[in-house]
């Protein structure tokens, strides 16, 4: 019989885990990997914490706690955290990128392994929630109902071309220096805000606004940010200039979209939303030889392995996790913090308690389609790079 006691399963969790920690190559840098998982599990608790689906009769509509409560805006600071994951991924790219130019791999051959890792995961989720929206559209769900679970079931994807994008031009990317992209965005804000130009201006923004930590990660790559005080001077110049900018030149105080507001620093981004991602920039900066000291622990570092190792089927699904809880929430009524107004801090105390179920939708997620997170040559990817796969090795036969 298996024993289930606690002591048992914290040891059987303190095996498996020292057996991933030794798995691992010695030479990975797992403060990056750290930072990454950081980075995706901030969107995805921030998706969960922000966004609402209400029920009116027999339609779903989105809404969000931050239209009836501005004051919870400083929740949006801890959980927007899109400039960390471009940091991560430009260094990664542009480190990836070199070593296979010293390995003699061509450019088409990186690149093509690079974004089968990014959209192998999205042919699953456009696969099903194709089958959704017409199977939802030929039971006669209303049509403003069907588009508004589409649209947010499908939401991560945009930032995925816009990383598909720049990881494509990685070779170009790689000298440019970060105050270039960043001078792009201050002028397209200049005309839009400033001087009353179009609003299709801002969608400039999309590419340059995400170039700025992109390009601050193969600056990383360079070995210009390895000094504490470049972590210092991001920090406390992003800090200030965000500041300033919600202070005095009346940007959102959300890093977040807020339906209904006039202006949004997310979509597409505004200075506010760069500045703002310039100190998140530095304040990773700043802790990686920490995060680095608590990677040591297997415990931790199993728990970074797993979530890096399905990062983009956590991404992807996280959305399809929150509206399968609640469409399976309204065959028990209109519950709090599910399908309810976000007017109050009761909701909010709701969703709180909602968010384990959420996890377990997600990890359920994750078990279907984590066979599409793989690496551009077929591999799973916990046996490309991050973990070593450990299999018994027959006497007189060494690892390649």
């Amino acid at each position: 019989m298996t024993d289930l006691s606690p002591n048992a399963v914290r040891d059987a969790v303190r095996q498996a885990a020292a057996r991933v920690d030794a798995a691992t190559p010695a030479h990975r840098d797992r403060a990056v990997d750290a930072l990454r998982a950081l980075a995706v599990l901030g969107v995805v608790l921030g998706h969960w914490l922000v966004t609402a689906l209400v029920a009116d009769g027999g339609s779903l509509r989105t809404a969000s706690p931050l239209q009836y409560m501005p004051w919870l805006a400083p929740v949006s600071w801890l959980f927007q955290t899109l400039a960390v994951f471009f940091l991560v991924g430009g260094h990664v790219a542009t480190r990836g990128y070199a070593s296979a130019r010293a390995r003699g791999v061509p450019y088409h051959r990186w690149l093509r392994a690079r974004l089968a890792r990014l959209f192998k995961p999205v042919a699953a989720v456009l696969g099903l929630w194709t089958v959704v929206a017409v199977a939802l559209l030929l039971s006669g769900t209303e049509y403003a109902t069907v588009r508004t679970l589409v649209r947010l079931a499908l939401s991560p994807l945009w930032f995925l071309l816009v990383f598909a994008a720049l990881t494509a031009a990685t070779p170009l990317l790689a000298r440019l220096h970060p105050l270039w992209p960043l001078a792009v965005v201050l002028h397209v804000d200049v005309v839009r805000f400033g001087l009353g130009g179009p609003a299709w201006l801002g969608w400039i923004n999309l590419a340059a606004g995400w170039l700025v930590p992109y390009t601050l990660g193969a600056a990383w790559t360079r070995g210009e940010l390895e000094h504490r005080r470049a972590g210092r001077f991001l920090l406390v110049s992003g800090t200030a200039a965000t500041a300033a900018l919600v202070v005095w030149a009346g940007y959102p105080a959300s890093m977040v979209g807020v339906p209904g507001a006039a202006v949004s620093n997310l979509d597409p981004p505004t200075l506010a939303a760069v500045t703002f991602g310039l100190a998140q920039c530095g304040l990773a900066l700043l802790l990686r030889e920490r995060l680095r000291g608590v990677m040591r622990r297997p415990v931790a570092w199993a728990a970074v392995a797993l979530v890096n190792l399905s990062a983009m089927t956590v991404f992807l699904w996280h959305q399809t996790a929150l509206m399968a809880t609640t469409a399976t929430g309204l065959l028990l009524g209109r519950l709090p913090g599910l399908h309810t107004v976000p007017d109050g801090l009761g909701w909010v105390a709701a969703r709180l308690v909602w968010l384990p179920v959420l996890v377990l939708a997600l990890a359920v997620c994750r078990a279907a389609f984590r066979s599409w997170e793989q690496d551009g040559d077929g591999r799973r990817r916990g046996r490309s790079g991050m973990v070593r796969a450990h299999r018994p090795t027959p006497k007189g036969t060494r690892h390649v």
